[in-house]
């Protein structure tokens, strides 16, 4: 499993929102995320694609968990109605790059906790979210973006 610390910059993003359990109905969300943003050509070989839960399942109930599926857009493209547009705030995260299956992004927790100890971090306010590329996507990966600040 790779894991490392990276400074991610603060991102405009445009996405789609699916409220209700987490499950097969995020997968049904990111996949209209992934055609409208091939429509826009915006789905290109640098576009970055974020899935983003919004509430913690242990917390919040299962109809009223939000789930958002994203794309990175620049400053200055232009949006309609036909999509929201929102703003995800960069910094310091622990990135793990594992295999786009249930098992392995269970099987890494563990690690990334015992990294975020290692190396005198704690979880910071703010949205864990999966990042794509359209690399990734093609080799089943995904990276597990963790924000953190120091101890």
């Amino acid at each position: 499993m790779n894991i490392k610390v990276e400074t991610l910059p603060k991102y405009r993003i445009a996405y789609m929102r699916q409220v209700g359990p987490y499950g097969p109905a995020n997968k049904h969300v990111m996949g209209k995320l992934k055609n409208w943003a091939l429509e826009k050509n915006l789905f290109t070989e640098s576009g970055i694609i974020l899935g983003i839960p919004q509430d913690h399942p242990e917390t919040t109930l299962p109809e009223n968990c939000r789930y958002d599926a994203c794309i990175v857009i620049s400053n200055d493209y232009p949006l309609d109605d036909s999509i929201c547009e929102s703003e995800l705030s960069g910094g310091e995260y622990v990135i793990c790059k594992v295999k786009h299956t249930a098992e392995d992004i269970q099987k890494a927790w563990p690690e990334i906790f015992s990294t975020l100890q290692k190396k005198g971090y704690q979880i910071d306010n703010k949205p864990i979210f999966e990042r794509y590329t359209v690399e990734m996507i093609n080799n089943h990966y995904c990276e597990i973006c963790v924000p953190v600040k120091p101890l």
